[in-house]
């Protein structure tokens, strides 16, 4: 694999306080806008917040497929709930910080604790939170179900 990539995206003004995220590399578009707690802002939209938070909880996500699989992990199921939080440093907003909030599911409760530090490698390998300087919290639950109820 390659050591450099680019990743093109492209924007376009609609409206108001509105635009349009696509990039030539993919098929859909995603609206996007100021969100709702600020001045003209607009609900129910994807906000620049709501993309920087989801990429740091998707690359966990991606981060976290690729070493479980690496290691032979079996899992069950994989969700999760991220949080972030703005506030005003020095006089500026900034995201200050993103909860990540995992829920793994497994069958074999013998593998909870090699998933916790697989949930924790992945958080520390993703490239989007090495990426930022906004604090991450990664708080996972590990779930274990037995075989039978499956």
């Amino acid at each position: 694999m390659a050591e450099n990539h680019e990743y093109q995206v492209d924007l376009t003004w609609l409206e108001n306080r509105k635009g349009e995220v696509s990039s030539p590399e993919l098929t859909d578009t995603i609206e996007t806008a100021t969100p709702p707690d600020f001045p003209k802002g607009m609900p129910n939209i994807w906000s620049p917040e709501h993309f920087l938070v989801a990429a740091v909880e998707s690359c966990l996500m991606t981060t976290f497929l690729a070493i479980a699989e690496n290691s032979k992990l079996d899992f069950i199921s994989f969700k999760s709930k991220a949080i972030g939080k703005l506030g005003k440093v020095e006089g500026k907003f900034q995201m200050t910080e993103i909860v990540l909030k995992p829920v793994l599911e497994i069958a074999d409760e013998n593998n909870a604790e090699r998933a916790q530090r697989i949930i924790e490698k992945s958080e520390k390998a993703c490239l989007i939170s090495n990426s930022i300087k906004s604090k991450i919290i990664l708080e996972p639950e590990i779930v274990i179900t037995s075989v039978e109820s499956v």
